[in-house]
């Protein structure tokens, strides 16, 4: 048995988390924030055999993709001066861990 934890952005969650109910996976999502931007992020647990962790991890790739956005960047001149210019960073796929469990189970 191993217990799958995915770390991904909140916009991705919804689609990971439908796609791995689809497929029979039990998925618990917990709130959970950090990362670059302290942008909201959703951790989800995953409870699988172990002939189906690459099948799990498959889907979270298929469903969690990096994508590239915008955010301001403000630079300050001399006299006061501001100028807000956007930064260009790469936001969404998924941090993975697959760890071993001595016991799981469902009540």
């Amino acid at each position: 048995m191993k217990l799958i934890i995915a770390i991904m952005s909140n916009d991705d969650s919804p689609a990971v988390s439908n796609a791995l109910t689809k497929q029979q996976f039990s998925v618990t999502r917990l709130a959970t924030t950090g990362g670059f931007l302290r942008a909201g992020n959703t951790t989800l647990l995953i409870g699988v055999e172990e002939e189906k962790v690459e099948t799990a991890i498959a889907i979270i790739k298929e469903h969690s993709s990096r994508r590239t956005e915008y955010v301001p960047s403000i630079s300050n001149y001399d006299l006061g001066r501001y100028a807000n210019y956007p930064t260009e960073i790469q936001v969404g796929g998924a941090t993975v861990f697959v760890v071993d469990v001595a016991q799981f189970i469902k009540i």
